[in-house]
């Protein structure tokens, strides 16, 4: 299987069902290394999100994702490994407080950007939830990352929780201004500032 091929269908098929419109604010695309955090309400966030992306970026760019989900089944390991280069998290490790932070740290390199999801699990879409604290200490780690926050709307009505097949609707990607850890910030401050940063964009 061409894995060109099947990246290029799979942005073609991603804009189609979620009918994405694609805003960057006071922000533009580049291919220097990120950190794309964004709200999640849906199994599709991951692929919408970084078929937003413009190709260069999108090459230089790996989603962090549940390995338990991302390894059940063929196509999903594929798309996963060879089309994405996912980063697979082990939630039953998280669990057991085996932080994915170095991992993802030695996944990126000086190269990779990554997408991650800090609610650390779905939500309904009326509410953002509170950030887990994976991404503190991802910026302790790499204070040179710059933060992106990323607002995804109306993907829980596409595929919404339970169901299998997306339906067709229109949602909204936003890019955002970049942030930074501060100096000084304690983990509340930063996880709460990064949560506002998302929750603007809805209203932008």
């Amino acid at each position: 299987m061409d894995t060109n091929l099947t990246r290029n269908f799979l942005v073609l098929a991603a804009r189609f069902l979620s009918g994405t419109s694609i805003r960057w604010i006071d922000s533009q695309p580049d291919t220097c290394q990120r950190v794309y955090f964004a709200n999640h309400t849906s199994h599709l966030d991951s692929i919408v999100l970084w078929s937003a992306l413009p190709p260069a970026v999108r090459l230089l760019t790996r989603p962090v994702a549940a390995q338990d989900y991302w390894t059940a089944g063929p196509v999903r390991r594929y798309l996963s490994s060879k089309v994405f280069h996912a980063i697979l998290i082990d939630r039953k490790e998280v669990k057991v407080h085996r932080s994915p932070v170095q991992m993802m740290i030695r996944e990126i390199g000086d190269r990779y950007s990554i997408l991650v999801f800090p609610e650390g699990s779905r939500s309904d879409g009326s509410e953002i939830r509170e950030f887990k604290s994976g991404l503190y200490y991802l910026c302790k780690k790499r204070p040179d990352l710059e933060l992106i926050p990323v607002h995804i709307d109306n993907m829980n009505r596409i595929l919404p929780r339970g169901e299998v097949l997306p339906v067709p609707l229109l949602s909204c990607i936003t890019f955002g201004p970049p942030i930074w850890l501060e100096a000084g910030e304690t983990k509340t401050e930063f996880l709460q500032r990064a949560r506002n940063a998302v929750r603007r964009l809805k209203e932008a």
